[in-house]
């Protein structure tokens, strides 16, 4: 613990909602849902506007239809929301060098580390430009907390939200924690409050006052322990500067159960692809295949081979997770399926099982070329993987960006039965109008998401400034005339 709030705790708010709000200006100030659109889609994030009438992430989208109708249900604009949080991310940086990330929209900084004075006074001043700072770079708001521990700053800043900013100041921690439920406390999930409930323990303070000995006895001692440490106010953990991954994965939802197992077995191979894509995209190789298969009845199988070396060959996981799905019996239907490698490394190593199948490869065809030659049979050939269909017209989903050749940019606003309805509107215009296309119209084309502020070259002619004024004389104007333009 410090004796000074500056470790900062900064949380976007309702973040994916909120871009989508900030670059949709006709869903401002309306509810919003973000997630999965399909019979089994989940809610990422919900705006607070939606959160009025119930619904919150990791509820079934279902659910939240029937609790919020009138809601924009829009699919997620990962690409646009990774742009956003590297804004974010940078001007943390400028604090200091010590930004521990946790996800997209929230990360711990350690003001210490960046110079900043440790008094209540300068870590506030230091925040409050933070969150200015971050609405004039991206439109959102975001929710600060300051204190003398990471937890404590995670606390703070939940109690700041929306758009607020709250200070614990370091002797005050356990009259503000006291009363709060213990799920207040990191890593206490459904199942150690479930345990704590059942022997009458239900807020920190009584957490506080079980005692070790007895937590130990509830949660085992590793767990036991540190629960007490951190319901007593002791919080020493560091910021960290590199979360280093243990794992990347990726994985798929259908729509409905996959029992043809020919398919099952493409939508293994096109997970493993893109697994690896994300592999190298952070610069890393794994030496351990994970398959995950979720079947038609919720319960969930995981499979794992380990290589003899890290790889971030496509060939290699697809076919480490092709054998391992040899062992998976999906006959009943499959809802989920996932593709990880982890024991990640920073380099490659050829892998031998790859270097061995190809000379045997190169031999077999040798053989084959003799027998052809001598009329001798061939061996038979290793199968082709499966051809992927050619993909067909674009998916016109909720929330996606298109341009019309005509009407320029706007947004997908729902489609069927062979239409598609847009609307035609930038983050920096009003409102705008709707129409109803075909799906096939050659005139609409799916779009890159524009940015959330208005580019500095693309600001509209403003009035000029007042003879005199500061910007009058810092921009040699004199009396020049000129009419703003409206936004488009």
């Amino acid at each position: 613990m410090r004796g000074a709030p500056t470790i900062l705790h900064l949380d976007m708010d309702a973040f994916y909602a909120s871009v989508e709000q900030a670059s949709k200006p006709s869903l401002r100030g309306k509810p919003v849902v973000v997630g999965g659109l399909g019979p089994r889609g989940v809610v990422a994030t919900a705006s607070y506007e939606a959160r009025v009438f119930g619904v919150h992430s990791a509820m079934a989208t279902a659910q939240a239809r029937r609790l919020c109708p009138n809601a924009a249900y829009l699919t997620p604009r990962f690409a646009l929301y990774q742009r956003v949080s590297h804004v974010v991310m940078g001007l943390l940086g400028e604090l200091s060098p010590l930004v521990e990330p946790l996800s997209l929209d929230e990360a711990f900084v350690d003001l210490e580390a960046g110079g900043v004075p440790p008094t209540g006074a300068a870590a506030r001043a230091v925040a409050e430009r933070l969150r200015r700072d971050i609405e004039v770079a991206t439109g959102l708001t975001a929710s600060v907390g300051l204190a003398g521990s990471k937890m404590f700053a995670k606390i703070a800043s939940e109690e700041a939200k929306p758009d607020g900013l709250k200070i614990i100041e370091p002797g005050t921690e356990l009259e503000v924690l006291g009363p709060m439920s213990v799920r207040t406390i990191p890593g206490v999930g459904p199942a150690t409050a479930e345990t704590l409930r059942r022997a009458g323990i239900t807020t920190v303070a009584e957490t506080a006052e079980a005692g070790e000995d007895e937590l130990v006895r509830l949660l085992g001692k590793a767990h036991g322990a540190g629960l007490h440490a951190l319901a007593t106010g002791h919080d020493d953990r560091p910021v960290v500067a590199e979360r280093d991954a243990k794992s990347v994965s990726v994985e798929d939802t259908f729509a409905e159960d996959l029992t043809d197992r020919t398919r099952v077995q493409m939508e293994i191979a096109r997970l493993a692809d893109r697994c690896v894509t994300r592999l190298r995209g952070a610069g890393r190789s794994g030496r351990t295949v994970v398959i995950k298969v979720r079947r038609y009845d919720f319960s969930t199988l995981t499979r794992s081979e380990t290589l003899r070396g890290p790889t971030d060959d496509p060939a290699v996981v697809r076919e480490a997770a092709a054998r391992l799905l040899e062992g998976v019996d999906t006959t009943a239907g499959v809802r989920l399926l996932g593709v990880g490698v982890s024991g990640l490394a920073d380099y490659t190593q050829e892998d031998l099982f790859a270097q061995a199948a190809a000379g045997a490869a190169e031999a077999a065809a040798a053989a084959r070329a003799a027998g052809d030659a001598e009329g001798a049979p061939h061996e038979p050939e290793t199968p082709q993987e499966p051809q992927r269909a050619p993909e067909g017209p674009p998916q016109w989903l909720p929330g996606l960006d298109v341009r019309h050749d005509e009407h320029g940019p706007g947004w997908v606003q729902g489609s069927g039965v062979g239409r598609v309805t847009v609307r035609f509107e930038e983050p920096w215009s009003a409102p705008g109008r709707v129409r109803t296309f075909r799906v096939d119209d050659p005139a609409l084309h799916p779009a890159e998401p524009l940015p959330l502020v208005r580019p500095a070259d693309d600001q509209p002619p403003g009035p000029p400034a007042p003879s005199g004024s500061p910007e009058a004389v810092s921009s040699g104007a004199g009396g020049g005339s000129g009419e703003g333009s409206s936004s488009p």
